[in-house]
């Protein structure tokens, strides 16, 4: 139908008073419903939507360039055979009547959910039914917030992976930013070289969630045994939950004394949610897998058990990660010989992170991260991070990540990635000495 014509049907439509303000004439496609308030509080674009949208008009303008990305944290290496072996196997039996299977279980097949909590949480006391398997930790902060709902008041790591604060916005736990990009009703814990990236917890107000990520993207510290047990004690003196994200535990050290786990605290099972991802250590960034821990113990104000609400949340939004996954997933971790093949590749961005670390510090950079992590986080002191990021991509063709896309507390540091293959690594280090020399 022509526009005009459509033009002159809406103009004999009689609408509520409520939607005909809303109705213009002409707008044929536009719908009588409000868009979410929340929405318009988000600020730009998402950060690494926005960073590859600046990648893709710096080639554009450089289009014999040969960049490389120590940026978003895209693993590189292939995922190792024991594991796409297993998911080959199962993807042909899927062509046969014996091997087909159907839906599965939303909260995660049995066998994964038994080898999550036996071979990544031992002696934690950590039980199969406990463990929910999911399509990635980044999904599940999200399905975590829809749990809590709009009305908790929740604090976050500053700086800190942007998807907590963002998936809070948009359920409506926060107020507007202001301009340094703080969001109102939410707590940033500063966590800097002044205080070994650690809140001073004395400080914090108490909140109903507290967001946190050890190792912790993007400034790369592993939390100690002792921070950690302070955080449990103040999450149980304050009756909070505790998310706590592990989707880097694989980096830390077998040497280390760090925790890989919270619940490796004592008190922690009453008071903390723990989720974690085979994005990084396996390579599943595409094949998407990874698992919340929602302890029985874990209780509401009003004494009733959170895991069944989020049991309820993952078999109403999820009919559960794909079985083709999960294959892969128990490939990883149910055998040495997968766990090994795991740890391989973890130590080749270990690695890749210390030769940047090496090569910040060479050039007499403030260097943290990048020993217990693959991220390395680089003070630039006096300097806007998009402004060293622009002129790092302009200058060398590397894409980082700038400090303050993560909040107001990473103005001044970019984030240095080493998920990406050796060869293109040693070249980023070439051409960053050269710039900053």
């Amino acid at each position: 139908m022509p526009t005009n014509m459509i033009s002159k049907v809406l103009e004999k439509v009689v609408l509520p008073p409520d939607v005909a303000p809303r109705v213009k004439a002409g707008a044929a496609s536009r719908t009588s419903v409000l868009r979410n308030p929340n929405m318009q509080k988000l600020q730009k674009g998402y950060l690494f939507p926005e960073i590859n949208r600046k990648r893709e008009a710096h080639q554009k303008k450089y289009p014999e360039a040969k960049v490389i990305s120590l940026g978003i944290g895209d693993t590189t290496e292939p995922i190792p055979r024991i594991i796409t072996s297993a998911m080959a196997e199962y993807a042909l039996a899927l062509s046969t009547p014996e091997g087909y299977q159907g839906y599965g279980p939303e909260p995660g097949q049995k066998t994964l959910r038994k080898a999550i909590a036996e071979k990544v949480y031992p002696n934690m006391g950590i039980r199969d039914t406990e463990v929910f398997i999911s399509d990635g930790a980044q999904c599940d902060i999200a399905r975590l917030q829809m749990l809590f709902g709009r009305d908790v008041t929740i604090a976050v790591q500053d700086p800190t992976f942007p998807g907590y604060v963002d998936n809070g916005v948009i359920m409506g736990q926060t107020g507007d930013a202001d301009e340094s990009g703080r969001y109102g009703r939410i707590e940033y814990m500063r966590c800097a070289p002044e205080n070994a990236f650690f809140p001073d917890l004395s400080l914090v107000p108490r909140t109903d969630v507290i967001f946190f990520c050890s190792p912790n993207n993007p400034t790369g510290h592993v939390a100690s045994r002792e921070q950690l047990q302070q955080l449990v004690d103040f999450a149980r003196r304050n009756g909070s939950i505790v998310v706590f994200d592990t989707a880097y535990a694989a980096y830390v050290s077998e040497s280390s004394p760090s925790p890989r786990s919270i619940y490796e605290i004592p008190g922690s099972r009453e008071v903390a949610i723990e989720i974690s991802s085979f994005s990084k250590s396996a390579g599943f960034t595409g094949v998407r897998l990874g698992w919340a821990v929602v302890p029985d113990e874990l209780l509401y104000a009003d004494g009733s058990h959170v895991a069944p609400d989020f049991d309820r949340i993952v078999c109403t939004c999820f009919n559960g990660a794909s079985s083709l996954a999960q294959v892969g997933g128990l490939a990883c971790i149910g055998s040495e010989e997968g766990a090994e093949a795991v740890r391989k590749v973890v130590r080749v961005y270990k690695e890749n992170a210390r030769l940047l670390v090496e090569t910040f510090e060479s050039l007499g950079k403030e260097v943290y991260g990048g020993v217990d992590s693959p991220y390395v986080w680089v003070r630039f002191p006096g300097r806007r991070s998009w402004e060293v990021f622009g002129e790092i991509l302009e200058k060398t063709h590397v894409i980082t990540v700038p400090g303050s896309g993560f909040g107001p507390g990473g103005e001044g540091f970019v984030r240095v990635s080493g998920f990406n293959n050796r060869d293109r690594v040693v070249e980023a280090c070439a051409r960053l000495r050269n710039f900053l020399a």
